[in-house]
């Protein structure tokens, strides 16, 4: 069995400092949760970034900023930089981190309802522009999946040749409109890719470290973080991501799984460290 590849959502685009007082907004902030998941096992930092009032931006510089500033600290962890943004963005906003040509961006394999009137789109169009962009960069996705259309969706894409071979995916389970995050749900997802992928769990909320063992015994691996769970249990919020990575890692050794560093998660996933 592979070592197990932590992946760790730092900040998202909607939580915020009144959910959780460790979410970070600042250059030196986002620095400080870096080292916490990098020092705590993760490979790589799923990152969006925020401007120092917390509003959620997809800006080029600032992604340059906070890449730096975290690579300057964490010289071999991958940067996987989110290109969901935040619903409303244009495409081409939502792109501009691929422009710094980081390793690995994520790719949303389809439309959802977060709730209210929020409507998170990302037209099969969408989906092939972005597929076209990162393979035209050189960028290898994960798939981020909310559902299993949207894995049937990114293998009908594949075969047309707007996503490459092996791919990479996210499971995203629990979020509102999307699969929930049972076990069975869970399986269902797994059974549905092809036989060279890999995959990511990102449970939110409640589900985070359920899934997380799951993915651990499966030969998986794992996402977590505060976009997706500010708790380390039940009513006790995190002191920071670091303390989700630690858990995580925890829980691997109870299972006997090997944590995966750097450069063997570069193996896995067949990236080059640039």
């Amino acid at each position: 069995m592979e070592k197990l590849i932590i992946t760790a959502a730092i900040s998202g685009a909607e939580v915020t400092k009144e959910m959780n007082p460790a979410v970070p907004y600042k250059i030196e902030e986002f620095v400080k949760e870096s080292k916490s998941v990098y020092n705590a096992g993760a490979s790589i930092i799923h990152l969006h970034v925020r401007h120092d009032d917390g509003t959620p931006t997809q800006d080029k510089e600032r992604f340059r900023i906070i890449i730096d500033a975290i690579k300057n600290e964490c010289p071999d962890v991958i940067i996987q930089p989110s290109t969901g943004g935040a619903v409303g963005m244009s495409n081409d906003e939502r792109l501009q981190p691929t422009e710094l040509l980081p390793e690995m961006a994520t790719l949303d394999c389809g439309t959802l309802n977060f709730g209210g009137d929020e409507i998170f789109e990302n037209t099969e169009n969408t989906i092939k522009y972005f597929g076209k962009r990162m393979i035209e960069l050189g960028i290898k996705p994960e798939l981020e999946v909310f559902d299993k259309s949207m894995i049937d969706m990114a293998l009908r894409l594949a075969k047309k040749g707007f996503i490459q071979s092996p791919m990479h995916f996210d499971f995203v389970m629990g979020v509102n409109g999307g699969i929930t995050g049972e076990l069975r749900d869970f399986v269902f997802l797994r059974g549905s890719i092809p036989p060279d992928a890999t995959y990511t769990v990102a449970g939110i909320g409640r589900f985070e470290f359920p899934l997380a063992v799951a993915a651990i015994i499966d030969g998986g691996h794992i996402r977590v973080g505060f976009e997706d769970n500010l708790n380390i249990s039940k009513g006790v919020l995190a002191k920071s991501n670091g303390e989700l990575v630690d858990k995580v890692v925890r829980l691997a050794k109870e299972f006997g799984r090997e944590i995966a560093n750097p450069t063997e998660a570069r193996r896995i996933l067949g990236l080059k460290q640039r």
